[in-house]
């Protein structure tokens, strides 16, 4: 291999798979005018709704019905969600719905599912969002991530 392709493959971002991106740290300047008090009180009722009443299996479920919950505007929830979880909304309900299907995926109760079917059951719409998150979360595919655990045991 010459020099000038060694550069050139060099200067070339690396290609993850499932079409994930590198993480770009962004400054929003409203972020920093949301009440500390306030931004409280909604981390906890975020909280509440999305994992205690498990709306994150909804995956139908949009920033603008919690909102709505939690009568406040969409730009005023991402802010918080933001500074308090340092993820966006859907990273927010993907985190839990990994965590479920993590647990789903090695229960023996669950053994005859597929992953498309436990994919359904923690709320992703297809099974391409559910192996991308899945991969972006733990660096592996789900079927490897079962295969590996049930080994394991």
């Amino acid at each position: 291999m010459s020099d000038f392709e060694e550069k050139a493959q060099e200067q070339e971002p690396k290609k993850l798979p499932y079409n994930l991106r590198e993480k770009k740290e962004k400054d929003a300047a409203y972020r920093s005018l949301i009440r500390p008090e306030l931004a409280d009180e909604l981390y906890d009722k975020i909280l509440n709704i999305i994992v205690l009443q498990k709306k994150y299996r909804d995956p139908s479920y949009s920033a603008k019905e919690l909102a709505k919950e939690l009568q406040t505007n969409t730009r005023y929830l991402s802010a918080v969600i933001n500074s308090r979880f340092g993820m966006n909304y859907s990273c927010l309900l993907n985190e839990y719905r990994i965590k479920e299907a993590m647990h789903l995926l090695t229960d023996k109760r669950y053994a005859d599912k597929t992953v498309e079917e436990i994919s359904t059951m923690v709320g992703f719409a297809n099974r391409q969002s559910f192996y991308a998150a899945f991969y972006k979360n733990l660096g592996e595919t789900p079927n490897g991530y079962r295969r590996r655990m049930l080994n394991k045991k």
